[in-house]
């Protein structure tokens, strides 16, 4: 039957799993939103399309399916390219649908025309793809090459544009066709890689294997775990991928902590999986590389070819979706019977002593809180299966050393170090885990007022996220820099918000469940007050400000990252 535009684009994303569309149903877009309603999709208006897109990154992490944004002419558009540059560094393959006035408008010899610019040349550097719908015959070509463009190689967004003038057109078109016909949707690796690799993991005595967030954004836990388990040895976490595969928590390190560094300078062969091996973990040669076996062998499951041998030097490129390579590796290297190495056992035991002594060097007053403990009682106070969001600077650092909770999805702009990206990845984590498993927020004060308005789409969509806010008043980890450099105060860094911030006020405001802690004793509690409440929820905690900005855990580490490499 005939179909209006607006409908074929939402068939071509159904076929591509796509049922959830965020965005404000401004002009461009209300046929849309009303069609995508009735066939049964979820629609999600954000306050600001900035965190819009955010939201849909944080439901792409969790179930490995494009996000879509859609913004509406002149500012609505505007209001996405700080996400898209966001998203371009984060790899996420979010699809950013722009309206725009009529297409005689383009060309015109005009000044002061309302809501309107050339929008696609503020988004060209950041996509991997920008499509003008021109004609209406042309939508299923432009969304095709979009998908096949963001799921190709290393993902990344796209951006499609949709013109006043052929939002009522009737087409005549067959239903969509699946995404086999015009895309790669599997790659397994050569077979002469395979080979190859193979035969160095035969032949190592010290392997590792090094796992990054691709991991746990294209859902493969149990390829990775099943890795694993026919490959005994450490398990290196990247700090884009801090989170942990189920059952294997013993003998998985952070990678700057001892038991991580020791693991790295032993190894004579590394297995790298979802990870660009980028600045943090020092290009795979600086650093911590740079220690022990400096001459270890590198086998590299990665999807797009031209980043083999960039970073550094790899020996066995397993080009291929790695939900098709892990697979593949895991049956060449069963009859092997590997056996652990010899030194995994005192790893775990190292890296088990390292955490009990890390919790017991924790300040324990009570009051004023310190960081660290605010990190450990509320992330004590968590499901084990929670869907940990971590946010900001100076408290994001501390819940990273200090969290109680070893959990299996983490999600945080790792790459890209953007700010207030927190309370949108948790709505978007809560889309897509629904009601079998909770998403927890652990953020600074400056980092959550970015999108706070967001509170009012988790109450309006029944979205319990919960949110630990730890306050500092102040711009924590710049506080440091500032006063390192130039060994004065800054009335900006450290402002004087003080106690008239009452977010819990605010959240109870927006119809959330909020509450002030300010003893140390009382946070674990009130974490799981709000986890019974079944609302979305804040819990504001003063924390100490001082030791926030000056005791950061592992803050040359962190410095590191700048200094390219590590080289």
């Amino acid at each position: 039957m005939p179909m209006l535009v607006h409908d074929r684009m939402l068939e071509l994303m159904e076929a591509e799993g796509i049922r959830t569309l965020f965005g404000i149903p401004d002009p461009s877009f209300v046929g849309m939103f009303i069609a995508a309603e009735t066939r049964g999709w979820r629609v999600i208006a954000p306050h600001h399309e900035q965190a819009g897109a955010f939201m849909a990154d944080g439901l792409w992490r969790m179930t490995g399916v494009p996000g879509v944004i859609v913004g509406n002419q002149g500012p609505g558009v505007a209001n996405l390219a700080a996400a898209a540059i966001c998203a371009a560094k984060e790899n996420t393959p979010t699809i950013f649908i722009a309206g725009q006035r009529q297409r005689f408008y383009e060309q015109r010899v005009r000044k002061g025309r309302f809501q309107y610019t050339h929008q696609p040349r503020y988004f060209e550097a950041a996509m991997k793809y920008v499509g003008v719908i021109e004609y209406p015959e042309q939508v299923d070509e432009i969304f095709h090459e979009a998908f096949r463009r963001a799921l190709s190689g290393t993902p990344g967004p796209v951006y499609i544009e949709f013109p006043q003038n052929v939002m009522t057109t009737p087409l005549d078109l067959p239903p969509a066709p699946p995404p086999q016909p015009y895309r790669l949707t599997r790659q397994a690796a050569d077979p002469n890689r395979l080979a190859d690799a193979v035969t160095l993991i035969a032949a190592a005595r010290a392997p590792i294997l090094l796992v990054g967030q691709g991991v746990f954004v294209s859902r493969a836990h149990q390829a990775m775990t099943d890795l694993a388990r026919v490959l005994p040895c450490p398990i290196i976490q990247t700090p884009g991928g801090p989170a942990v595969l189920p059952g294997l928590e013993a003998r998985t390190f952070p990678y700057a902590t001892p038991a991580g560094i020791a693991s790295v300078a032993a190894a004579d062969l590394v297995i790298a999986v979802g990870t660009e091996i980028g600045e943090p973990i020092h290009y795979g040669v600086g650093r911590h590389w740079a220690q022990g076996n400096t001459d270890r062998k590198w086998i590299y499951v990665e999807r797009d070819p031209l980043a083999i041998g960039v970073n550094r030097p790899i020996d066995a490129p397993l080009v291929g979706d790695l939900r098709d390579v892990l697979p593949q590796l895991t049956a060449a290297l069963a009859p092997l019977n590997l056996a652990a190495p010899p030194s995994l056992a005192d790893a775990e035991t190292a890296h088990a002593a390292y955490r009990e002594q890390l919790f017991a060097s924790a300040p324990t007053r009570s009051t004023p809180i310190h960081t660290a403990r605010l990190a450990m009682e509320a992330t004590g106070a968590l499901p084990d299966d929670t869907v940990m969001i971590r946010d900001g600077g100076a408290v994001n650092i501390f819940t990273w050393a200090f969290s109680r909770l070893v959990p299996r999805d983490v999600l945080w702009c790792q790459n890209f170090g953007h700010l207030g990206t927190g309370l949108p990845h948790a709505i978007g984590a809560q889309l897509a885990v629904g009601d079998s498993r909770r998403v927890a927020l652990i953020t600074g004060d400056s980092s959550f007022l970015f999108h706070i308005s967001e509170l009012e789409t988790a109450v309006r969509k029944n979205l319990p996220v919960v949110c630990v806010v730890g306050c500092d008043y102040a711009w924590g980890l710049e506080v440091a820099v500032y006063k390192s450099a130039f060994g004065l105060q800054s009335p900006e860094t450290e402002a004087h918000w003080g106690n008239q911030l009452r977010l819990d006020k605010i959240a109870e405001g927006f119809g959330a469940y909020g509450e002030l802690v300010e003893t140390a004793e009382a946070i674990a509690p009130a974490v799981r007050r709000a986890l019974a409440s079944g609302k979305p929820a804040v819990i504001q905690v003063p924390i100490d400000a001082l030791a926030n900005a000056t005791e950061v855990p592992g803050f040359a580490e962190f410095a590191s990252w700048y200094g390219d490499g590590g080289y």
